[in-house]
């Protein structure tokens, strides 16, 4: 069996930025490894291209380009907060406003969004509502532990359901 749509498949990876030698920035192993639905859009088409055909067993390497995994940094997506929206009982607290604090938020639609703190001062907050791995190139190393065919029920929700997956 090989990887193809509507296929189940569990893998390990080790993700660095740039290359193999970059820096580590996530690791799953056979303990809790990445399972997903192939062809469901759940994933970066470039990471399911590299994957197309793969077998249980077989070893992966690949790099993807920023424009490729989260896109390039959006200018447009860094923007001045006044301060007061961070109030909470006429206080701002200064835990939360610390730099390198990501803080749960809002678009005007209500969709929900995550911003990093990248500068405070006594009127307004900078935040980066870029994704963390926008700009990055993406190396991925890993292994193919698993492969089946997906349920019905799998294909017709588009994601896994039981074990390592969706539950309902």
């Amino acid at each position: 069996m090989t990887i193809t749509n509507n296929k189940v498949v569990s893998l390990s990876y080790e993700l660095k930025l740039d290359n193999s030698q970059g820096e580590t920035v996530e690791i799953t192993d056979a303990d809790s490894p990445l399972v997903f639905l192939y062809g469901a859009g759940n994933m970066l088409p470039k990471f399911e291209q590299n994957l197309k055909n793969l077998k249980i067993d077989d070893n992966f390497e690949f790099t993807l380009v920023a424009e490729d995994a989260y896109g390039p940094i959006i200018n447009e997506a860094i923007i001045d907060l006044p301060i007061d929206i961070f109030m909470v009982e006429d206080k701002i607290d200064p835990e939360m406003l610390r730099i390198g604090n990501v803080i749960p938020m809002q678009d005007n639609e209500g969709n929900p969004l995550e911003g990093l703190v990248i500068g405070v001062d006594e009127n307004s907050v900078k935040m980066d509502f870029n994704h963390p791995m926008a700009g990055k190139n993406l190396h991925f190393a890993g292994k193919i532990l698993d492969l089946r065919d997906a349920t019905s029920e799998e294909i017709t929700h588009g994601h896994v359901h039981g074990a390592h997956g969706h539950q309902h």
